[in-house]
């Protein structure tokens, strides 16, 4: 009796971790080329950033939510808060084969639940194309409101 050679298991079917890292964020800080590829390949408002800035950017943000399939960086989340009035979340982005998936639900419901951002009365974020993915989890949109953008050289 023969036996067939394992398959190799679809990405599907690999289990998606998260993980909210903690102060010092150092699972990312060593993968900040991974995390700038995942940018890079599945957002257009984050592409270009550079490792020290990426750097930088995990240091300022109170919560980091990341997604790992067997490794490899498949999804990301991170918000700023003062912990009583305002937090915003930034920079949600999944692999483009692992969305509708529910990766990133899982992300934004474990940035929305973190004490930082719990502790707030209002979440902010600001999307372009997924008005509908964030009005699923709960968020609407405000139009007496408007976006105010000072373009600086940083």
């Amino acid at each position: 009796m023969s036996s067939a050679p394992p398959r190799p298991e679809a990405p599907s079917a690999i289990p998606i971790r998260l993980v909210r890292h903690g102060r010092l964020r150092l699972r990312l800080r060593w993968r900040l080329a991974a995390l700038g590829a995942l940018l890079d390949g599945h957002s257009f408002w984050a592409t270009g950033r550079r490792p020290w800035q990426l750097g930088r950017m995990l240091g300022g943000s109170q919560v980091v939510v990341s997604a790992w399939q067997a490794g490899t960086l498949v999804g990301f989340g991170r918000a700023t808060s003062d912990g009583v009035f305002r937090a915003v979340l930034w920079d949600v982005v999944v692999a483009g084969d692992q969305q509708g998936r529910g990766v990133g639900r899982r992300i934004v419901e474990t940035l929305l639940a973190s004490p930082e951002v719990a502790a707030a009365e209002r979440v902010y974020l600001m999307t372009t194309t997924g008005e509908g993915f964030y009005e699923k989890l709960g968020f609407s949109r405000v139009d007496s409101q408007r976006l105010m953008l000072k373009q600086t050289s940083g």
